[in-house]
This record gives C-alpha cells, sequence and structure tokens, in this order.
C-alpha cells in the first residue's frame, strides 16, 4: 500500500510536495505489545497502517489504563505527531495490539506541507476532529452509562473485530479497555454467564447470546 491510497486530497498537492512526503516517508513494523508514543516522548510522526491494529489510550493518575480508540489498516494516527498541531497537548499511548505494518512520516516534512497547501490542512483537521469526537464519545459513555451496557457493547464490537464469538482475551484486558478493574470486569461476566449470555474460559469470553447482549446495549 503506497503513502498516495492514504490521502484522498494526494492529486491536489503539487508534485514537489508529493515528493517531499516519500522522500520524509518510511516503512517500518511492530511487533504485538511494541509501544509506538507516549506523552512523554518526542513527536514520532504520522503513522499510516498498512496491515494490523493499533490501540490509544490514556492512564489515569493511579496507573488504570482505559482506551480511547483503536486504529484498523488504512487508518492514519494523528495524535502521534501532535506537534505539528500547534498548542496540542494531549498525554497518549499508542500501542501495536497486533503485528503491524506501517508508513512513518517525519513531522516536520509533513508540517511544512500543511502549512503550504490548503486541502492538506483541511483533511488533517477533519481527521484530528474525528478523533476528537471519539474521545467525547468515551467521556460520555463512562459518565453516563452502566458497566454492564458498556462491556455489552466491547464483547459485540470485539467480536466484530475479531469475526468470531470466541474471544482470545484476559478480564484485566478488557478492563484495560473499559477503565475498570480486574475485579469489576469478573463480576459482571460471571453475571453475564449466570444470564446466559457468554461462557467463560481461561483466557477465553465465548458469546453465546448476542440478541440479549444487544438488547442490553441498547437499553
Amino acid at each position: 500500500m503506497e503513502i498516495q491510497n492514504f490521502f484522498p486530497v494526494w492529486n491536489k498537492l503539487s508534485h514537489p510536495q508529493q515528493e517531499l512526503l516519500r522522500q520524509h516517508t518510511t516503512a517500518r513494523s511492530a511487533s504485538k505489545g511494541t509501544i509506538l508514543y507516549s506523552g512523554s516522548t518526542e513527536c514520532t510522526g504520522l503513522i499510516l497502517i498498512k496491515s494490523g491494529q493499533l490501540r490509544a489510550y490514556i492512564l489515569s493518575p493511579e496507573g488504570r489504563e482505559i482506551t480511547v480508540y483503536r486504529l484498523f489498516e488504512r487508518d492514519i494516527c494523528l495524535l502521534s505527531a501532535s506537534c505539528i498541531m500547534r498548542s496540542l497537548q494531549f498525554e497518549i499511548t499508542i500501542e501495536a495490539e497486533k503485528d503491524t505494518d506501517f508508513l512513518l512520516i517525519l513531522p516536520d516534512a509533513y508540517r511544512q506541507i500543511m502549512e503550504e497547501s490548503a486541502p492538506l490542512a483541511n483533511f488533517t483537521n477533519e481527521v484530528m476532529a474525528s478523533r476528537f469526537s471519539d474521545v467525547m464519545w468515551l467521556i460520555e459513555q463512562v459518565m453516563w452509562k452502566s458497566f454492564d451496557k458498556r462491556l455489552a457493547k466491547f464483547l459485540l464490537e470485539e467480536s466484530v473485530i475479531e469475526n468470531s464469538d470466541q474471544l482470545k482475551i484476559t478480564h484485566e484486558a478488557i478492563g484495560n479497555h473499559l477503565g475498570s478493574p480486574r475485579e469489576v470486569v469478573t463480576r459482571m461476566l460471571r453475571y453475564f454467564q449466570n444470564e446466559g449470555m457468554v461462557k467463560l474460559s481461561r483466557g477465553r469470553v465465548i458469546l453465546i447470546d448476542r440478541d440479549q447482549l444487544n438488547a442490553l446495549q441498547d437499553t
């Protein structure tokens, strides 16, 4: 997958701008569990995902994780190059959830072209606005949705991502996604199991009654 496949405004860039982006783009790979960016590191650059899966999460002062959003094939990660957006202060960690191949654009080159090209600047702002919409949606979920509804929604979404009703995931990992202690996740999953919605085994959650889970998340 080439760099131009990630930018719908590619043809609106001049030839020198296109070449500058190409010259400052490198192909990289990251194994599962690799931290690609954290708020304490230098500006990494734009990450363009060719294959694999990334997870963006934030940490509470107590060290508890909560997933903000996830990124898949053809997605662009802008927050790993937050220095291109002046005055943006956002502590976030980007981790490879699966083995991932990606392109990395150096931030200085991208910022230079963005300052010259209105179409690229507008596209960048649209992507950033979409990510912050994800953040606002998360805040609404945490504030107003009960944990059983959030857990049901997460299990259904994870089933779609993995294309399977058998989820290979630990209670701790679910807690990290949802920002809840493992013990809370375990208690709720056991309740789901007693209600016939899921079946639990070591390191796995098997969805049994999707209709019931759907009804729960929609209430």
